[in-house]
């Protein structure tokens, strides 16, 4: 199928964007990567009038250090996440996870702002994003606002974004020491979505104790959420193997896991315990300095 007819327009700044999208409101839709919008336009699932096509608005683009935190911008791709020093350096769970998106294809082209804004359930970022605590900046025509991850995803293809914001960028703190990290994703074979993935950080005492703990996960239900049973079930207590397998058995408490051709619920909720464990298991390895 091809898609309906639309208007096609190529703002040249975020202000010019910004005025486009007040103008043509529900009726318009944004253009990043490309990757969730054009799929959905082919098979007339979705019908905007007007196209704002923002990819090539060099201002949301690169990686940098401001304020101590790393700033991202929203049409970062996914290969540049995976490939960038800083982001290796200080912040290697968001480079782990652009890693494991789609193939090469999907990586080269599709960008972070677009994966976030989109709101997938089985998307890669949200587990991380929801890990690091991570801000997600969106710009309106009354001007910037900051909106935490924990906020941020709010149903299936929901988001906090308001009528007329673009996200803009994403800002995540620098990993500190004693501290690991690691995505790990039970992949669908044919598109790479995850049927169940899940993002730890996890800082571990001199003593050998779990001091903190963050376990987002993605794939199980409706959005992506925080395993804080999971979390709570581990801080102050030994990191081992032990302690890891039943605080995973919490996993998917309070939620209502999807249900498909690809996976039953059972299925996914049994998964989400199985790579909680290894998700755990492998950023503790790296706490403590061990090569995977």
């Amino acid at each position: 199928m091809i898609p309906a007819p639309f208007q096609y327009h190529t703002p040249k700044t975020v202000e010019e964007a910004l005025r486009l999208l007040e103008r043509h409101g529900d009726e318009a839709k944004l253009l990043a990567g490309g990757h969730s919008l054009l799929p959905l336009m082919k098979l007339r699932l979705a019908a905007p009038r007007y196209v704002i096509d923002i990819g090539r608005l060099k201002t949301l683009g690169g990686i940098r250090e401001v304020r101590g935190k790393i700033a991202i911008g929203a049409l970062t791709t996914h290969a540049e996440i995976e490939a960038s020093d800083l982001v290796r350096r200080h912040c290697p769970l968001l480079a782990e996870t652009a890693g494991e998106i789609g193939d090469a294809q999907v990586r080269n082209r599709g960008t972070v702002g677009g994966s976030l804004a989109h709101a997938d359930p089985a998307a890669d970022y949200p587990a991380a994003i929801l890990a690091l605590d991570a801000e997600i900046v969106a710009a309106s025509k009354s001007g910037h606002r900051t909106i935490p991850a924990a906020e941020f995803f709010v149903d299936m293809l929901t988001t906090k974004l308001r009528p007329g914001e673009i996200l803009t960028e994403v800002r995540v703190a620098p990993m500190s020491a004693k501290t690991g990290t690691a995505y790990m994703k039970l992949p669908q074979p044919a598109s790479g979505f995850a049927l169940v993935g899940v993002a730890v950080r996890l800082a571990i005492s001199r003593a050998g104790k779990v001091d903190d703990v963050r376990v987002g996960i993605t794939g199980v239900g409706l959005k992506a959420y925080r395993a804080t049973a999971v979390e709570n079930a581990l801080r102050g207590n030994p990191a081992e193997d032990k302690m890891f397998a039943e605080a995973a058995s919490f996993a998917a408490q309070g939620i209502e896991p999807l249900s498909d051709l690809h996976a039953s619920a059972a299925y996914r909720k049994e998964m989400a315990a199985v790579f909680t464990r290894r998700a755990l298991h492998r950023a503790l390895g790296r706490a403590r300095g061990k090569a995977d």
